[in-house]
């Protein structure tokens, strides 16, 4: 990671959607997709599918905060899936789809706890997004990385065409 570069780590559903609108915004510089929050050590996707490891599907993300601030990536994480459904995003049902912000700093927590509370307020509904801190990441399989743009989707930064999530 580059000296002016910060990483975030989010979980909001099915990672192939959620990485595809982050490797659009201006000021990403990074995106993977894989597993975090859970014991088991080097878990696979068919782990993780089976909702007993207690990993969520997640993206990590690196940006330049003087292109992007936190706040920004906290206003797409919210803006792209229901943080009021526990362990579901539309079809998708399990804890591997939760919605959860893994922080990697003090800062980074103050500033999720405030979004979260807001995005509270404004919705009218109890937010059951998880702020923990993140402690370890298991990269995807390879063919899950970028899977959306590998299958044809804009990954051009400030694209806004719809995100078509598809398996």
């Amino acid at each position: 990671m580059a000296a002016n570069t910060e990483t975030a780590t989010v979980a909001a559903g099915c990672f192939w959607s959620v990485e595809l609108i982050y490797q659009r915004e201006p000021g990403v510089l990074k995106t993977e997709v894989g597993y975090t929050g859970g014991h088991l050590e080097n878990p696979t996707y068919k782990d993780t599918c089976t909702g007993t490891t207690g990993h969520a599907e997640a993206v990590q993300i690196e940006f330049d905060p003087t292109q992007c601030s936190y706040a920004r990536i906290l206003d797409i994480f919210y803006g792209k899936h229901d943080p009021t459904t526990l362990n579901r995003q539309g079809g998708d049902v399990g804890s591997q789809y939760r919605s959860a912000i893994f922080y990697h700093s003090e800062e980074q927590k103050r500033e999720a706890e405030e979004r979260t509370k807001a995005e509270q307020e404004k919705l009218g509904k109890t937010v059951v997004t998880e702020i923990v801190p993140f402690t370890k990441w298991w990269p995807a399989e390879e063919y899950h990385q970028k899977y959306l743009e590998k299958g044809g989707q804009c990954s051009r930064k400030g694209d806004k065409t719809a995100i078509r999530c598809y398996g």
